[in-house]
């Protein structure tokens, strides 16, 4: 069988054909005096820096003592660029930069040449600025490549293509919330490519234990490898729970039915698709084959293909976007798996069996080295220089699987992903996946989304600030109704069925979270940053009955290229106003009853509507007290979705909007 190309070069490109650069540059963590990049490169790069700050003279850089080359393959290389200058760059003006390929002096390429396509109309080469404090920020999660939407990024790109020129008007950050890659949910056609650009690279190998495929190699070339991997377990009752876990397309009748029938299992595998949704370059190397395949999956390949098409199509722009506004990431768990860590039964089953082990952790080693780097160089620099390591002791283009299974222990036991900036308003970044509260009651009870440490150092890192940006990628503040029927399916034993992932869901984190609120060495303004639940909302959050109490805002924005099915959503968005009203006693029986919460109302709403369904991202302007001045969703269609306090809340409870006009008296 064979359908059109995916790519933008049908056939296989030889190997003297392969471009220099593969993927970026991604602009990572900026500040005055540290610039980090990333880039995936066909080969060893030698590489100068040129930088052109507004009003200042050219700076040049050579970047071999300043970067790390890591070893993917043949013919792929990760390039992680951290920069440490002599002089600070200034803040609130534009900066340019360039990248050049070999001797600046011998007039070697710049990216104008190798990555055209990050460069707006008119530019001879990118942008960025580094602000003095966080006054704008972009931000979104979920970006399934396969989902029927125009991509957030595209959109978010266009956007800033309308600003560029001013440094007041671009934003501080771009921030990633989760899922970033669907690493469980894999379209037939993107898999094809995937081993298309395995092979097209010589990425690396792998011995599999546990599966009825001995390595890679096998795996790749499997009967059961498109669409039926559930298969390549062993066929024992004892896996029983694994196969359902991992590749059963468990149905989920509360919500959405998931589909891990062609769930990444290598390294490899998870390597390559970053490349595919990060660069336009990479599908310019493979062929748009379909494997043979049965008339359901023919047909269900022949969709996705459509899709993939328009995604392909947005690349560039999303590319484009990363090269030139500062974009930081946090893990949710479609990078490594539906529903990771979710209760302390979950990690007996899959840590307990070593190939499913080895699944979530070669997920996280791509974790570490395509997103969690470039996050905070200094505290991964011991887990990536690990991995180095066993990059390197690729013997025959294998991997050594006993060094293999060890760093992956270390990094699941690592605690470090987490991360803070010293900004203005300080920025903290939650790792809500690997540091879980386990249930004590019922290993099959959801586990806190942070245990009682992880939750002390984060009261550490408020103490005494004046307003805080929290990324959470689970809303800590989310709709009741959802909640609650999530909460009923856990204590029936059924928490996978309904994803039942909320602050709320466990007491003791529920409860921690709730006092760090009200502790009054913490901060006077909180906005809470989330994504995870595939539609975005507002809820502007006080504790009851106290005047001087913190104010927060929980502003969700989900999913970059994803949504929540229409109708549902809107049945639950119309039972959650008349079971949670603010008169209702009901709110009397959640935990956060001590707290008054109020929605907010999309743009364009239909009549009482307060979740705005819809592909795009999330764009917050801050005040200079760090408090959430405009509020939008910027929809992938192209329409601009503001959230505004609800006009019939009465006026002695309504939260004003003009939150520009709040009191700054510290609490006491």
């Amino acid at each position: 069988m064979q359908i059109a190309s995916l790519s933008a070069n049908n056939g296989m490109a030889s190997s003297d054909s392969l471009p220099d650069v593969l993927a970026g540059p991604i602009l990572r963590r900026t500040e005055p005096g540290r610039l980090v990049f990333w880039l995936a490169a066909s080969r060893p790069l030698s590489l100068c820096l040129a930088l052109y700050p507004e009003g200042e003279p050219v700076r040049h850089l050579a970047l071999d003592e300043h970067r790390d080359c890591l070893p993917l393959g043949t013919h792929a290389y990760i390039h992680l660029i951290d920069v440490r200058l002599e002089a600070p760059l200034p803040t609130d003006v534009l900066i340019g930069y360039d990248l050049f390929i070999g001797d600046l002096q011998a007039g070697q390429a710049g990216i104008a040449n190798w990555a055209a396509h990050v460069l707006y109309e008119d530019e001879t080469h990118p942008s960025f600025v580094i602000k003095s404090r966080i006054d704008s920020v972009l931000h979104g999660s979920c970006r399934k490549p396969h989902h029927a939407s125009r991509d957030g990024l595209a959109r978010a790109d266009a956007w800033l293509d309308e600003r560029r020129t001013q440094a007041v008007t671009r934003p501080a950050l771009l921030l990633m919330t989760g899922d970033q890659i669907y690493a469980d949910d894999v379209a037939g056609p993107m898999l094809t490519a995937i081993h298309a650009l395995i092979r097209r690279l010589g990425l690396v190998g792998e011995h599999l234990e546990g599966a009825v495929v001995e390595d890679s190699e096998a795996l790749y070339v499997a009967e059961a490898t498109y669409y039926r991997r559930e298969q390549l377990l062993p066929a024992f009752e004892s896996n029983e729970a694994l196969r359902e876990r991992f590749f059963g397309g468990v149905e989920k009748p509360i919500f959405t039915s998931a589909n891990a029938a062609n769930h990444l299992i290598t390294f490899a595998e998870v390597a390559a698709m970053y490349l595919l949704v990060w660069s336009p370059l990479p599908w310019r190397l493979i062929d748009g084959d379909a494997p043979p395949l049965d008339a359901a999956c023919s047909a269900r390949f022949a969709a996705e293909h459509a899709i993939l098409e328009d995604f392909i199509a947005e690349l560039p722009a999303a590319a484009r976007l990363m090269a030139q506004v500062p974009t930081l990431m946090i893990f949710d768990d479609h990078d490594v798996t539906d529903d990771w860590n979710l209760t302390a039964a979950w990690e007996e089953t899959a840590y307990g069996h070593p190939f499913s082990r080895r699944i979530i952790g070669n997920a996280l080693l791509a974790y570490l080295l395509f997103q969690g780097w470039g996050n905070d160089p200094d505290t991964l620099a011991s887990p990536l220089a690990r991995l180095h390591g066993l990059l390197d002791q690729a013997a025959a283009g294998y991997l050594p699987a006993t060094h293999q299974d060890k760093l992956i222990s270390e990094l699941l036991r690592f605690e470090g992903w987490g991360y803070v900036l010293p900004t203005s308003p300080r920025l903290i970044v939650l790792d809500t996946r690997t540091r879980r509260w386990r249930s004590e009651r019922n290993r099959h009870r959801p586990s806190g989304l942070m245990d009682w440490e992880a939750l002390s150092e984060l009261q550490q890192d408020l103490l005494d600030e004046r307003a805080v940006i929290i990324v959470s990628p689970a809303p800590m503040f989310g709709v009741k109704l959802i909640e609650g029927i999530q909460r009923l399916f856990s204590w029936a034993g059924k928490p996978l069925l309904v994803d039942a992932e909320n602050w709320m869901a466990h007491r003791g984190a529920a409860s921690v979270m709730l006092n760090i609120f009200r502790h009054t060495r913490t901060p006077q303004h909180y906005v809470i940053l989330s994504g995870d639940v595939h539609y975005s909302f507002v809820y502007d959050v006080r504790i009851r009955h106290r005047e001087r109490g913190p104010k927060i805002w929980q502003i969700t924005s989900s999913g970059i290229k994803n949504e929540f099915p229409d109708t549902l959503l809107d049945w639950f968005d119309r039972l959650n106003r008349w079971l949670y009203a603010p008169w209702s006693p009901l709110n009397w029986f959640t935990k956060r009853r001590r707290m008054l919460v109020q929605p907010r109302v999309p743009d364009h709403a239909k009549a009482g509507e307060r979740l705005w369904n819809g592909a795009g991202i999330g764009l917050v302007t801050f005040d200079k007290a760090g408090r959430p001045l405009d509020i939008q969703q910027l929809d992938a269609e192209g329409e601009t979705i503001g959230f505004q306090p609800d006009p019939t809340q009465h006026p002695a409870t309504r939260l004003s909007k003009r939150t520009s006009a709040e009191s700054d008296t510290p609490r006491g």
